[in-house]
């Protein structure tokens, strides 16, 4: 747009010298004839300013890469930059950092796993002159060339990998493509900012099969816990047990026997050393002591039970006689 007006300034001025001129020798008919030629070029320059490219304002993230005669001249710009109409011909270059979006690509993994993927490229021209030129003469397009790189990489660098390295590696795969872009982007004049997979799409059945994966590691590690603090739990009662004394034990026993009289059931389960208890009991203890106490209120009782078992595997044994 500012190109536009400044050759409509110029076309204007000079519409109005040649007008100015055109009165003035119209009068005088000897002094039109004189000057005939003069207002010819006139007229021709007009006309090149109008239509052709005479001057290019360029901005400061802007380069032209002019060209005479089909070979490099220069590289003009930022700024007003003089074009000689239909002998030079320029080529706009843009410095700003580019943005290219590679389109989503399915990519079959090593482990037969179809994905999808999406990637993105920030690569933009450097800044000096040589680099501008090779953006120009050295590649036709270096953003579709760009693109279809990573394309390609990305089918070759995802395809030997399995989908649990893809997605702990990604920073990796990342860098990989990045220096294999700049790789072949020197050549270009083109500097490869970053290249980024911003996002992959795993099948939902995939997905559900990798939740349900993790949900079992999870379980399974969790009975591995419980079982070590069981296994804990168990050898510190056994280190516990055996440093107790026989009248201690005994003590624990009698005081498991009160708890349960307390309650409403009439039936006892005695452990299987209750014959060392019963021995305990009938050796005696020293008299005043709390344990004294308790043996002699559940003597009876525990006697009574062992003799009633006694009897009970007496008689089991002459059944089996008989």
């Amino acid at each position: 747009m500012k190109e536009q007006g400044i050759k409509y300034i110029i076309f204007i001025f000079l519409l109005f010298f040649l007008f100015s001129l055109a009165a003035i020798t119209f009068t005088n008919v000897d002094v039109l004839a004189a000057n005939l030629v003069w207002i010819v070029l006139i007229a021709l320059f007009l006309l090149i300013v109008w239509k052709g490219d005479l001057i290019l304002m360029l901005e400061e993230y802007q380069r032209a890469v002019i060209m005479r005669f089909g070979k490099v001249k220069r590289v003009g710009g930022p700024g007003w930059c003089i074009i000689i109409p239909f002998i030079e011909k320029p080529t706009i270059v843009d410095l700003r950092t580019q943005t290219i979006d590679v389109p989503k690509q399915q990519i079959i993994t090593k482990g037969n796993i179809e994905l999808g993927i999406d990637a993105v490229i920030y690569l933009k021209v450097g800044v000096e002159k040589e680099s501008v030129i090779k953006s120009v003469i050295e590649v036709e397009d270096y953003r579709t060339a760009a693109r279809l790189y990573v394309i390609a990489a990305l089918r070759d660098v995802l395809g030997s990998m399995n989908l649990n390295e893809i997605i702990t590696q990604i920073d990796t795969v990342n860098k990989n493509l990045k220096e294999g872009l700049k790789k072949i982007t020197i050549a270009w004049g083109i500097v490869i900012e970053n290249v980024e997979i911003k996002d992959v799409d795993i099948p939902k059945i995939v997905l559900d099969a990798m939740h349900k994966e993790k949900a079992a590691e999870q379980e399974k590690l969790a009975r591995m816990e419980r079982a070590m603090a069981h296994e804990y739990e168990i050898e510190t009662v056994k280190r516990a047990a055996e440093n107790l004394s026989d009248k201690a034990m005994a003590y624990y026993y009698i005081r498991a026997l009160e708890k349960l009289g307390e309650g409403k059931s009439t039936k006892f389960m005695f452990p299987m050393e209750i014959t060392k208890l019963a021995e305990s009991i009938g050796k005696g203890v020293q008299s005043g002591s709390g344990l004294e106490k308790l043996f002699e209120k559940y003597a009876p009782a525990v006697t009574a039970v062992l003799s009633q078992n006694e009897k009970q595997q007496i008689a089991k044994k002459v059944k089996k006689k008989k």
